[in-house]
């Protein structure tokens, strides 16, 4: 007699590769997720630097950091247009007469943890040059123990 040939998988060999299916998501879509918090938080890290450069600027010629309350005061005190370019994800900024520009978070994502949470740029003067660098901290150094903090 003749043997068929087994066709098709076992119910056991499927449940394997569902469970293995299953094991990757799991894995998969929590580090997207925070890969996609971090890429749109770029916009808003990006905006702070061009406001920073600006600063420095108008510290050079002037001899003070303005006090500015919001992106309209931004743009009219150091003139840089490209303070909006983040405007999507920033709810608000500011700068006081310090130098430390703080901003206020938003449509970055629906959690509570990253929208609303503030993000300060500090300058801070270097012992060993005498030139400024900039500090990042905030609010959002709280999220998930700092992981979508920029660094420096």
């Amino acid at each position: 007699m003749l043997k068929r040939g087994q066709k098709g998988f076992t119910l056991i060999e499927l449940l394997i590769v569902i469970a293995i299916i299953g094991i990757l998501a799991a894995i998969a879509i929590p580090m997207y997720q925070a890969q996609t918090i971090k890429a749109r938080l770029t916009e808003v890290t990006h905006a702070m630097s061009n406001v920073s450069s600006g600063l420095m600027a108008f510290r050079t010629e002037n001899g003070y950091f303005p006090l500015c309350n919001d992106v309209g005061d931004i743009l009219s005190s150091i003139g840089v247009g490209v303070a909006t370019q983040g405007a999507a994800r920033v709810a608000a900024m500011a700068i006081d007469v310090n130098g430390v520009i703080t901003a206020t978070i938003k449509n970055v994502t629906a959690s509570p943890a990253v929208d609303g949470s503030n993000l300060v740029l500090t300058p801070v003067t270097d012992t060993a040059t005498t030139g400024i660098i900039w500090a990042w901290s905030g609010t959002l150094s709280g999220v998930s123990g700092g992981a979508y903090m920029p660094k420096k």
